[in-house]
């Protein structure tokens, strides 16, 4: 297997991580440049090496635009130096084992926010009173004013009012950690942005370079057509 020797560690490498340093984007070789002055143009550094100089230059970046790197920062760094996608750590997050407490009071929450509650329940205290009002001749068991149907109430809306709450502070946190999530893949987004935009100018100098190159050598073959065009008129 060829190998080749890096410029950076002086460590050997097999050529197909070999990556010229004409090819790295300005922003990352001024990295590299700083801390190995003798990195020039002509010289060479491993694929596995230059990931490093990367994330630093990124880190570097974003250090500088945000401050100091939480949690999310660093997740959304390593996504992006080692071009993996956010979704994969997204959807594993999302999957939360919910407790039977969880489970109850979303059921709850769920039931006590519908028409069937309302119109069941509406129906129930319909039902209640006409029974002691009219079957019972209101001396049933609950005659007017329907002091235990009170209390019913008064029992239910007491438990069904935190049950609903319980559910409403886990739906709090969810949207907390979506907007987490959104924050991430919107960083990632802009700094592959950012990548681009750099790659892009990076090309266009190179290709600028490049025919700055070949109008030069196109020039000195003109002068040298010319002077011997000129020497055959002379002889």
């Amino acid at each position: 297997m060829k190998t080749f020797i890096s410029d950076i560690s002086k460590l050997e490498f097999p050529l197909s991580e070999r990556v010229s340093a004409k090819s790295i984007r300005h922003s990352i070789l001024d990295v590299i440049q700083k801390e190995h002055p003798q990195f020039t143009h002509d010289s060479h550094i491993a694929l596995s090496e230059l990931k490093k100089y990367k994330e630093k230059s990124i880190s570097d970046y974003m250090v500088k635009e945000i401050g100091s790197l939480s949690d999310l920062e660093k997740t959304v760094l390593s996504s992006v130096t080692n071009n993996n996608t956010l979704s994969d750590k997204i959807d594993g997050e999302d999957k939360q084992i919910l407790t039977t407490g969880q489970h109850i009071a979303d059921k709850v929450a769920s039931f006590g926010g519908s028409w069937t509650f309302i119109i069941s329940f509406g129906v129930f205290i319909v039902i209640w009173i006409s029974i002691n009002m009219y079957w019972l001749a209101n001396k049933g068991f609950d005659p007017y004013p329907f002091i235990l149907l009170n209390l019913i109430l008064s029992c239910l809306a007491a438990l069904q009012a935190p049950v609903i709450m319980m559910s409403q502070n886990r739906q709090e946190e969810k949207d907390r950690e979506r907007g987490k999530k959104d924050y991430m893949i919107n960083l990632k987004s802009e700094l592959e942005i950012r990548n681009l935009h750099e790659k892009i100018d990076h090309f266009i100098m190179d290709q600028q370079q490049e025919l700055l190159e070949l109008q030069k050598v196109q020039i000195e073959k003109m002068n040298e057509i010319i002077e011997k065009v000129e020497k055959s008129y002379k002889l």
